[in-house]
């Protein structure tokens, strides 16, 4: 399984340190938008280029939906998500899809958002919500309270476990997912947003988006075992597959931070496209792909293609507005991308690095994960 990530809401400015106002540059978290209302999943044939593969789901976070795009038929089904999803996952073993992210907001909270203070009035905690990925329309098969502003989901390789960051809590959340209980809660760095696994699944890797570090989580004994400088504003990570490299988004700096993940240092920066956002890298770890959102008033439509060998942007590709997320195929083929501001998800082709097919989904989407 491949696993993602995601970003972020407004796209203006870094707010205050102070609860209930975070907001950052290509970060749209906590845009408050009224809930789609779906009686039913939506359907529409949308592919124009044959894909292999299984099926993606995006985190539709303006329109509190998630959406599956069918790779073999071409099917898009957006359903209800009964959160704001920011970010979605797949399980190892494709039995569940965890999604991310806060209760929808009200037209009254919403009007907050011209001011600037978004997240005014976000009291509530978030959720984890769970589904079939096979059985959608059904809704969530369980809701789990996490910590405030949760942003990112990963599961551990054997799918026993997830783990949620706490963006205003500056924490991580640990999920039993055979009783479905939090059972530890670990410290991280200031305003905790992507993370990952690494390959080994001995650590995690998490962005500490206010305090331009990486946070190293053991697995085992679950605290922070380094927290790694990587510059400013950090948002994602991304390992290539034999995890001696870690790619980190630094988004106001338009770079890449490269790490080596056994000496725990900082050995690369790469200029790539405006306020990047999430990285993933393909399974023959020659390329790291990433997704640059740009701002909401000047919206970025690329995605930079870092050759792992020299950590060079070997190629530039036009997607949709506000490139946030980002995942590979199991087979190495196709990248996809979601666009915030389309409400489309781009699939470019690895061979040719050009986009293949542009498919609508839900409003707003921003995590991806792959299901093969």
């Amino acid at each position: 399984m491949t696993h993602e990530c995601q970003t972020e809401k407004p796209m203006n400015g870094v707010a205050p340190h102070r609860a209930g106002t975070r907001r950052f540059n290509g970060l749209f978290f906590g845009l408050a938008i009224a809930v789609l209302s779906l009686g039913s999943p939506t359907n529409a044939q949308t592919l124009t280029a044959k894909l292999t593969g299984g099926a993606i789901f995006t985190a539709d976070e303006y329109g509190s939906t998630i959406s599956q795009i069918d790779l073999r038929s071409g099917t898009v089904t957006t359903v209800p998500a009964t959160v704001e999803p920011h970010n979605i996952q797949i399980s190892p073993d494709g039995a569940l899809l965890l999604a991310v992210g806060l209760p929808p907001h009200t037209a009254a909270q919403s009007s907050d958002q011209s001011s600037g203070d978004s997240m005014a009035g976000m009291e509530a905690p978030g959720e984890l919500v769970l589904f079939d990925p096979l059985q959608l329309a059904a809704g969530p098969v369980a809701r789990i309270a996490v910590g405030m502003h949760p942003a990112h989901v990963i599961t551990d390789l054997t799918g026993k476990r997830a783990f949620v960051t706490n963006a205003e809590d500056d924490t991580l959340s640990v999920i039993d997912l055979v009783s479905r209980t939090v059972t530890a809660t670990v410290a991280t760095g200031d305003y905790p947003h992507g993370q990952r696994l690494s390959p080994d699944g001995r650590e995690i890797m998490v962005a500490n988006v206010q305090s331009g570090t990486v946070s190293m989580i053991d697995t085992e004994t679950l605290q922070e075992i380094a927290s790694i400088p990587v510059g400013i504003t950090p948002v994602q990570v991304g390992f290539i597959p034999d995890g001696s490299l870690l790619y980190v988004s630094l988004r106001d700096a338009n770079q890449v931070a490269v790490v080596d993940v056994k000496t725990r240092t900082l050995v690369a920066t790469v200029d790539v496209g405006r306020n990047p956002i999430q990285v993933f890298a393909t399974p023959d770890g020659r390329f790291v792909y990433v997704a640059n959102q740009g701002t909401e008033d000047n919206p970025d439509n690329t995605v930079s293609v870092i050759e792992v060998a020299t950590n060079k942007v070997v190629a530039t590709i036009v997607t949709g507005r506000g490139a946030h997320g980002v995942v590979v195929s199991g087979d190495g083929a196709t990248v996809f991308v979601t666009n915030i501001l389309d409400a489309t998800v781009s699939a470019i082709d690895v061979p040719t690095q050009t986009v293949i097919a542009t498919i609508p989904v839900g409003k707003g989407p921003n995590g991806i994960t792959y299901l093969p």
